[in-house]
């Protein structure tokens, strides 16, 4: 019984001495000693800290200059970047039925190849944003449609619609500038 408690204050000070503090209590970590297992309905958690002076070297933050550019030097290509969707869900959906659960995926999957694409273009200063709608052909409408608040004269955007014998797509990139 006495070595327990020994071995309890002498855990208590050297979580003082790291200024560690943990989410138990004290009645808690007793609890533990005593079953010999943390309660399956709580957890631990523990916050780690040092408080020596001298451990960490300063650096100081980088400053970086204003560069005032507020319009892009080339115009967001447009016309490469529908190309590019073009070519991303021909090349996948050209010989695909359509699936509902493959069709969820294939939107992700899409959409993270076309973006990778376009960042390969490194078209700089441009935010990239990229969506992919899939659906059934079934004699019905769809309308996709956005709202972005932005500048007309830098910001714009691509997009592709695509149609095989039982689904469509429509891919679209934004490319927003950024100052």
């Amino acid at each position: 019984m006495a070595d327990r408690d020994l071995a309890k204050e002498k855990a208590a000070r050297l979580l003082k001495k790291q200024g560690s503090v943990s989410s138990l209590a004290s009645s808690d970590i007793n609890k533990v000693h005593k079953v010999g297992h943390i309660p399956s309905h709580r957890s631990m958690s523990t916050v780690s800290f040092t408080d020596e002076p001298g451990h960490h070297e300063f650096k100081p933050p980088v400053k970086y200059e204003n560069t005032y550019q507020l319009t892009p030097n080339k115009k967001f290509p447009s016309s490469k970047i529908k190309t590019v969707i073009k070519d991303v869900i021909e090349g996948y959906l050209a010989e695909e039925k359509y699936e509902p659960e493959l069709c969820r995926q294939m939107t992700k999957t899409l959409s993270e190849i076309i973006k990778a694409r376009v960042k390969e273009m490194m078209i700089p200063r441009f935010k990239i944003i990229c969506t992919v709608h899939i659906g059934e052909l079934k004699n019905s409408g769809l309308w996709v449609g956005s709202r972005c608040l932005w500048d007309a004269s830098c910001d714009t955007y691509s997009t592709f619609e695509y149609r095989n014998k039982t689904m469509f797509a429509i891919g679209t990139v934004f490319g927003v500038y950024y100052e």
